[in-house]
């Protein structure tokens, strides 16, 4: 796979962030001198080509206006790091201090005792990167595999896909919880625009809430229902009042967001138990229910993502979040384009489930459905179309080891962007065990003397006698 150039590097290195590393002094401890330089994450700061990633993003940053942004090989290693380890920005920042082969792999040479950036700017980089340029850190594990004979290029003509749904972090969604968030969002948002309106219904739309989960609860659904119905009734009478007294509203900002947040409450009151396009979520109002014909979970609240991953190895070479509950097989060709864009390799068979029936598909790649096996197959196609379920255990990785579980990024970029980022996280970890298997296969095969030799070596004391007599 070729190596990332960008042509724009001259305009690139005027607005290059300076690595601000302090002078060796006494007092300063290498990092060389206290970590393993074997240690996977060592190797793979050496095999990532940091240049080529920070030319292909120097078109998103700014070289004249405003101060530099922080040190790009740092941030790339943290958002790293915040994938592979599945962690929050802050809990990213205090483990960060804490491990020094994270700050050598974020490009530090001497012990660092404070969180290089603050943990917004981690926010700010995403939102700026944005998921076209985070497909470069998911196109660069696929690189240092495929250079490191982890990933054969013929593994990348035959790829399985399917489909998944990615939950938003919002509560379960209930007509008397959406009742009573939007009653506290528009009178907080009322106040402070200054409109005085007639009554906040602070305390009334709470006690209401309680109330009605207490009847619920005691099986007295008819007084359940009539909670419910007062909290939706004053919920219209507050979008009326705050309706009419609209034009007061000084701040062009707040206006917009009124207006904006009006709307929703008007959908949110006219929408039935078969409205087709419904709201669940007052602060995400673009997510979807998604029934995937589970036993335990029956339906989920979020947005449909497409994974495509190797047949063999079971590396991911594309992962894109979809919006609108798309049936499935209306994705597989977004899903062939963006890896064929990421690998620069057109698949030539790709093996899906039933739900692909009808695809969209027109490319020359041989789309294989599950159950549908000739009789004059031979083994080794066989083989390959049983493997076509391992993307399933591939996408629980994904959920549970790399935060696609529950996703905590806001709106429809924070879906794409965070979709990314656990794919981009299970490459990294992929890689980090690989590099582990060949050092550890490597120090099996050696002779016990050349063993003796090499730990005398890595520690600079005698274990001649114990490694000896373990043998």
């Amino acid at each position: 796979m070729p190596v990332i150039n960008h042509p724009c590097k001259e305009s690139w290195q005027k607005m290059k962030p300076k690595i601000t590393k302090a002078k060796a002094n006494l007092f300063q401890l290498p990092l060389e001198r206290v970590i393993d330089l074997d240690h996977p994450l060592v190797q793979l700061s050496r095999e990532f080509d940091w240049d080529g990633i920070r030319g292909e993003i120097a078109v998103n940053f700014c070289d004249s206006n405003g101060r530099p942004g922080a040190d790009t090989r740092v941030v790339l290693g943290l958002l790293y790091l915040k994938s592979a380890y599945s962690l929050s920005d802050e809990q990213l920042l205090e483990r960060w201090v804490e491990n020094p082969y994270w700050q050598w792999f974020c490009g530090y040479e001497t012990m660092q005792y404070q969180a290089p950036i603050d943990p917004t700017t981690l926010s700010r980089w995403r939102s700026r990167l944005g998921s076209e340029k985070l497909e470069i850190l998911l196109k660069q594990t696929l690189e240092v595999a495929s250079r490191r004979k982890f990933l054969n290029p013929g593994d990348l003509e035959q790829v399985n896909v399917d489909t998944t749904v990615q939950p938003k972090a919002i509560a379960f969604p209930t007509d008397t919880r959406l009742y009573y968030k939007m009653i506290r969002i528009l009178g907080r948002l009322a106040k402070k625009a200054g409109l005085e309106v007639r009554q906040s219904y602070v305390r009334k739309s709470k006690q209401l809430l309680i109330m009605q989960n207490r009847y619920a609860h005691a099986r007295q659904y008819k007084r359940s229902r009539m909670c419910e119905k007062k909290l939706k009734t004053i919920m219209g009478r507050l979008t009326r009042d705050i309706t009419r007294k609209l034009d007061f509203c000084g701040s062009e900002v707040l206006r917009e967001q009124m207006v904006q947040l009006l709307k929703q409450s008007v959908r949110l009151r006219n929408q039935t138990r078969t409205s087709a396009r419904k709201l669940y979520s007052i602060h995400e109002p673009h997510v979807e229910c998604i029934a995937k014909g589970k036993a335990h979970k029956r339906y989920e609240f979020g947005c449909k993502v497409s994974v495509a991953v190797t047949n063999k190895s079971n590396w991911v070479v594309g992962i894109k979040a979809l919006h609108g509950n798309p049936y499935d097989g209306h994705t597989l060709a977004g899903a062939v384009s963006q890896l064929t864009a990421i690998t620069e390799v057109e698949p030539k068979r790709i093996m899906v489930d039933r739900g692909y029936r009808g695809h969209d598909y027109l490319g020359s790649a041989l789309v294989h459905v599950a159950g549908s096996i000739p009789k004059t197959a031979t083994r080794a196609f066989r083989k390959m179309l049983k493997r076509r379920s391992v993307i399933e255990p591939t996408i629980g990785h994904l959920k549970s080891d790399h935060r696609m579980e529950r996703n905590y990024l806001k709106g429809k970029t924070g879906d794409k962007v965070n979709a990314l980022m656990s794919a981009i996280g299970y490459n990294f970890m992929k890689l980090m065990r690989a590099l582990f298997f060949v050092f550890f296969c490597l120090f099996k095969s050696l002779d016990c003397c050349l063993k003796v030799a090499l730990c005398n070596l890595l520690t600079g004391r005698n274990h001649t006698a114990p490694l000896i007599a373990s043998a």
